[in-house]
């Protein structure tokens, strides 16, 4: 809606401590409890990302550092802050993950250990990449209790439509990225995929969620914002366009275009 001629930034200073742990599970389902039960416990991690099984793989397959195949999903967990109260947040935190089913949890104990456990999530997307010809990385946001519902629906979706989808993202606020696996030049493959797409999208908003968590709607998905919207909201958001833009100038064709 308008240029951004002046922008003011406020520096601030990096938490005094930090402390990660990994922690796996036999299932979706103990994992997005586990998430849900963090929160409850009044701990804000300053991190929460999840990989579900096939990510796990995938990356074991990409770096081989010792992942356990058999996993259903892992909880990358962070916590910073005043050194006391990190330490404190760290021994909840563990307690969590273990009375949630953890069958393992690690704490790093040094920054080299720190760098390990971050690993997997660090080369996700290459590992992930890499796998196919074609890497299609959608974003979509469910609330943290419908996390389980998504995953087991993405596994549907998948079999349904004979796709490989892998999925990692920021639990914490519900934040999913299935990745799928193709060959974007086999059409029909590509047909399929498109059809997980729109089902995928379709499952999110079904479980009260969004089509974007970070990744904003731009052309790929703006044939589904008039479904988690309204068309009332997008005819008011092109008035409301045409009265700051009435000749067009800015990106005209984004998400609700200028005129049509």
């Amino acid at each position: 809606l308008a240029v951004t001629s002046q922008v003011t930034l406020k520096l601030v200073p990096p938490p005094k401590a930090s402390k990660a742990m990994m922690a796996l599970f036999p299932d979706m389902q103990s994992a997005s409890k586990a998430v849900a039960a963090i929160i409850s416990a009044h701990v804000v991690p300053c991190t929460l990302e999840f990989l579900d099984h096939a990510t796990i793989n995938y990356v074991e397959d990409y770096v081989k550092i010792g992942l356990p195949r058999d996993a259903g999903a892992m909880l990358l967990v962070e916590v910073d802050g005043h050194p006391a109260q990190v330490e404190d947040d760290a021994v909840v935190v563990e307690k969590v993950l273990k009375d949630c089913g953890s069958t393992e949890v690690v704490v790093a104990k040094d920054a080299a250990q720190k760098k390990n456990i971050w690993e997997a999530r660090r080369v996700a997307i290459p590992a992930l990449a890499r796998a196919k010809p074609t890497f299609m990385m959608e974003d979509v946001t469910v609330p943290r209790s419908k996390i389980p519902a998504m995953i087991a629906g993405l596994e549907k979706i998948a079999k349904d439509r004979n796709v490989t989808i892998a999925t990692f993202g920021h639990a914490g606020d519900g934040n999913l990225h299935p990745g799928i696996l193709c060959d974007k030049r086999d059409k029909q493959e590509w047909a399929r995929v498109e059809l997980a797409v729109d089902d995928l999208f379709n499952l999110g908003l079904e479980l009260k969620g969004t089509l974007s968590g970070e990744h904003g709607i731009g052309l790929a998905k703006k044939q589904w914002l008039e479904q988690e919207t309204s068309r009332g909201s997008i005819m008011f958001s092109r008035r409301l366009r045409n009265a700051f833009d009435p000749k067009g100038l800015f990106n005209p064709e984004k998400i609700v275009g200028a005129r049509g």
